[in-house]
């Protein structure tokens, strides 16, 4: 294999180089140095276009400002819609060994080289010519180039290349610049729960159709059935007398970048790794996405769990049931990567878990479940929980479990402070500490779901009076909370973005809000036309089509209520038992579940951006990439011959 493969592009279409560049090529009285970035530095990414999607939108910008920038560039139907096809982790989580990326076969969790940029900046002479060297250590290879083109190299990883060019123009004396290029590629994992995963949040949203599905009630009348929108491209019976396989519906649905953990690219962690990538040239980012929605710390990191959904097939294949623990896919692939290259070792842990360990999603459904039968029902078998269950689970459970899973990162990161615990945002405030109103507004997908008032309150108070204090003592080993050794057992929290998430729950409107939202989501929770015969054909009372919902546009709110799990996702978990599973896809149950399972009280796209804003200086700090070498690490050398001119 050849150690550098030059290839120069002269357009700056193809190159779509960084407008930094461009400036420093034309600064009037700059010295001339040699620049280089890392291309296609995400290395999740197959394709460089997808990247540079993000570092032109990201320029100037705050992550939650970028991904408002691509949600309106992409008219809310999201960026990650046809990137999710172009990952080099597939549908089913595996990684791609070895992954083709930009056309050239690499190891994801080992690589052996990295495509850098390279060019010449300053007060470059017009017309002047470059002569390049590039020298890892086994001899120098050499090349010519036009001084304004780009010369595009593989530099050997772990290894320090010496980058040298001599500048001819003219009758002027030759220059030589000189610098070194050695790429840093960051290993980072992502563990977790569902807030971890990005739930709520489909790489590619549900299409829903004009018309309606039906569905029943627990009461099992005609009376009990009630039509929400259906999806579009479903030719089956809508109605309720008309049952359909599951496995026909199943083929128009949401797509994720992992169905079975609804693991999504809008998942705060993802873009916190590629914000990483983004922000610091010198690096690559090998990222390893491995956080499952539902995940508790003994049931999803330390044991296997129930996968959540199954990805969109054509074919009547099942798919596997379960996902494997999270611990154990994570020392397997750090195992792999230092079979192949010992040093490799895993550099940066993001983490957020413990919700599922108090039962929140009970308390959400205690929370919005009002009818009598519903509540009735799922107090047998267990779907909700109270707050008083929720804190006895917080004083007993959480912190041995905790302590277990403390013990369990260390020997995977050494040092406890790479992990990065990224603590949750209570979804239910309406500006500062005040609880939202509750009611019907954003729940009224199922006829059953009231956002009651007095329960809403009493688990906002308790979520940030007891529950988030009590995960920042756990990561940090506070307030009483006991470690083996404090000082080291401590792992960095980030909890900045709480204070922004107080003004933006699940109640948040604004006029700025989609028109769709406005007219459609009545703020009175009559949104849906009740009469069964008008709403077989318009569910819809605003009298607009379900399918003008856009999933990623900017709105107050950045936490998704009902409604909007169900426009983005209608999921039909597949991952439940059996007894919990009917055929008929008209079902009661399917009704409940599609209304919540697909991330209703879960951040939005913009509230990931946001946990990603905080996440990422503490993930920088740890890395130490601020106290790196600069990207300009040479100045010019002095010319090879001189006059008395130059002098």
């Amino acid at each position: 294999m050849a150690r550098f493969a030059f290839r120069s592009m002269i357009s700056a279409a193809l190159l779509a180089l960084p407008a930094q560049w461009a400036e420093a090529q034309t600064a009037g009285n700059a010295p001339l140095q040699i620049s280089w970035e890392v291309r296609n530095r995400f290395r999740l990414f197959r394709e460089e276009r997808d990247f540079l999607l993000h570092v032109e939108g990201g320029r100037g910008r705050s992550v939650l400002a970028s991904e408002q920038a691509l949600e309106l560039q992409s008219d809310g139907r999201g960026w990650a819609r046809n990137t999710v096809n172009r990952l080099c982790i597939d549908l089913l989580g595996r990684v791609s060994e070895p992954c083709t990326r930009d056309n050239v076969k690499e190891s994801y969790l080992t690589p052996i080289d990295h495509p850098v940029v390279i060019r010449l900046s300053g007060q470059v002479p017009v017309g002047a010519t470059c002569a390049w060297s590039f020298d890892d250590g086994d001899g120098p290879q050499a090349s010519t180039f036009d001084c304004a083109e780009p010369v595009n190299v593989r530099v050997r990883y772990g290894r320090t290349t010496v980058a040298s060019v001599d500048v001819s123009s003219g009758s002027d004396p030759t220059q030589r610049v000189a610098t070194e290029i050695a790429v840093r590629d960051i290993l980072i994992a992502g563990l977790g729960d569902s807030v971890a995963s990005g739930e709520g949040n489909p790489d590619r949203p549900i299409a829903l159709a004009d018309e309606g599905f039906c569905f029943r009630s627990y009461l099992g009348t005609a009376a009990g059935q009630y039509y929400r929108p259906s999806r579009a491209g479903y030719k089956g019976g809508r109605a309720c007398e008309a049952p359909d396989p599951l496995q026909v519906w199943q083929r128009h649905s949401a797509l994720w970048f992992n169905s079975a953990c609804h693991r999504s690219l809008y998942s705060y962690q993802t873009r916190t790794a590629l914000a990483l990538a983004v922000q610091y040239p010198h690096i690559a980012v090998t990222y390893l996405p491995l956080a499952c929605t539902g995940a508790t710390i003994a049931d999803g990191l330390f044991g296997a769990q129930r996968a959540r959904e199954c990805p969109p097939s054509k074919s009547a294949s099942t798919c596997q049931g379960t996902v494997n623990g999270q611990l154990a896919e994570l020392r397997e692939a750090v195992a792999a990567a230092k079979r192949r290259q010992p040093d490799r070792g895993l550099d940066l842990v993001l983490l957020s878990i413990g919700a599922n360990d108090i039962y929140f999603s009970g308390l959400v459904a205690d929370v919005i479940v009002d009818t009598a039968t519903e509540r009735v029902l799922f107090r047998r078998t267990g779907v909700m929980a109270s707050v008083e269950d929720s804190r006895a689970a917080l004083a007993r459970d959480l912190p041995q479990g905790f302590g277990k899973l403390r013990e369990a990162l260390k020997p995977l990161v050494g040092d406890l402070q790479r992990v990065v615990y990224t603590s949750y945002a209570n979804p239910a405030l309406a500006g500062g500490s005040a609880p939202c109103p509750g009611g019907r507004a954003g729940f009224d997908i199922h006829p059953s779901f009231n956002a009651q008032p007095q329960r809403l309150a009493a688990v906002a108070n308790f979520v940030q009076d007891e529950f988030l204090p009590q995960l920042k003592a756990l990561a940090l080993c506070q307030s009483g909370i006991l470690c083996r050794n404090p000082r080291a057992d401590r792992m960095t929290f980030v909890e900045t973005h709480q204070s922004a998430f107080a003004n933006h729950g699940f109640c948040a409107r604004a006029p700025t809000d989609p028109e769709f939202d406005r007219q459609c989501f009545a703020a009175n929770g009559e949104s849906f036309d009740a009469d069964i015969v008008t709403a077989a054909n318009q569910p819809m009372v605003c009298g607009r089509s379900a399918g003008e919902y856009r999933a990623y546009l900017p709105r107050a709110r950045w936490i998704r209520d009902a409604n909007d799990s169900y426009f983005a996702a209608m999921t039909y978990p597949q991952g439940l038992p059996s007894a919990m599973q009917p055929s008929d896809i008209h079902d009661a149950t399917w009704g409940v579940l599609s209304a919540v399972y697909g991330g209703a009280v879960h951040p939005s796209a913009e509230g990931h951006a946001a946990m990603a804003d905080a996440a990422l200086p503490a993930a920088a700090a740890v890395l130490q990439l601020d106290a790196a070498v600069p990207e300009v690490i040479s100045q010019p050398m002095p010319p090879l011959t001189t006059s008395p001119e130059t002098r």
